[in-house]
């Protein structure tokens, strides 16, 4: 394994901002010791390509500059299609200069002067990562994957109100639920029944929060080898509304027609794609299962 640490760069990640301020950062870790190479992204999905040949070529520390969605590409370059076979697990390191941080609460991390703190001493905790296999392949996830509400609100956030970071989740959730519905979504969760019950959304976590710090599974472990299924049953949207705030304290799940369970794995028997949110990111697939690849990874913590 190399001991050469690459930072991925994605400088349109925060409006821009991310572009601007990592030079700054990076030198400050070079500073402390931390000898680091510099990639920059050119555009979405260029991460996945860089890191998966980096990796080919023994590279195993990297450290993802920007948001959710530059570490999520980073993720999906050590473990999908064409990534090695890890001997020993990769290390991830990620400097939050982007519009969301919702992973690294579960690691003591929530601004830039922290993840540099944390970059300097180059301690590291491992972590699960969920395997989405689906129609074109598979996908990884380090944080959650969501489908019905907050796949929709969180595709409307990227089209409408991304520059907004989680003030603009917020505006996505209040339109979206003006079309509130509660879809049915087939699966099996540790090849128990078949459930067919409606759901506004369904969420499968590996960390606590999602849209920085709302916290949809206030309960789960990136470290403990399974995944937080949080439910959300069918209700009117002046109750959808008023129960809204509560994720931010993550009591909704104490909530009437809210359920928190743990699984490994959940197999889906859907009839056609949908969005899934993903990490942040929206992408329409059509998942045949989510589980989850325990201690695969090592996060600076």
């Amino acid at each position: 394994m190399s001991n050469r640490w690459v930072a991925i760069v994605n400088p349109a990640a925060g409006g821009g901002r991310c572009g601007a301020r990592a030079a700054t950062s990076l030198a400050a870790l070079r500073a402390r010791g931390l000898p680091l190479e510099e990639v920059r992204t050119t555009g979405p999905g260029d991460a996945v390509t860089r890191v998966r040949d980096l990796a080919r070529q023994g590279v195993a520390r990297f450290v993802a500059v920007g948001g959710d969605g530059t570490a999520f590409e980073v993720v999906n370059g050590l473990f999908g299609p064409g990534a090695p076979t890890w001997t020993s697990r990769p290390v991830l390191g990620i400097l939050p200069l982007g519009t969301g941080n919702s992973f690294l609460r579960d690691f003591a991390i929530r601004d830039e002067a922290s993840a540099l703190e944390a970059l300097a001493r180059r301690a590291t905790r491992a972590c699960d990562v969920l395997r989405i296999a689906h129609d074109g392949g598979e996908t990884y996830s380090l944080n959650l994957v969501g489908v019905g509400f907050t796949a929709v609100a969180g595709a409307l956030t990227n089209r409408r109100f991304k520059r907004l970071g989680a003030a603009g989740y917020v505006l996505a959730v209040v339109q979206t639920t003006l079309a509130l519905e509660a879809p049915v979504f087939p699966l099996r969760i540790d090849g128990g029944a078949r459930d067919e019950r409606p759901a506004i959304l369904l969420s499968f976590c590996n960390s606590r929060c999602t849209a920085g710090a709302m916290q949809m599974a206030p309960h789960a472990d990136p470290s403990d080898g399974q995944l937080d299924v949080i439910r959300v049953g069918p209700r009117s949207r002046l109750a959808f509304l008023r129960a809204f705030p509560s994720i931010f304290r993550g009591t909704h799940v104490t909530l009437p027609g809210i359920e928190e369970s743990r699984a490994r794995r959940v197999d889906f028997d859907l009839d056609a794609a949908l969005d899934c949110m993903i990490d942040g990111e929206v992408r329409r697939l059509r998942p045949t299962s989510i589980e989850v690849v325990p201690s695969a990874l090592e996060i600076v913590s």
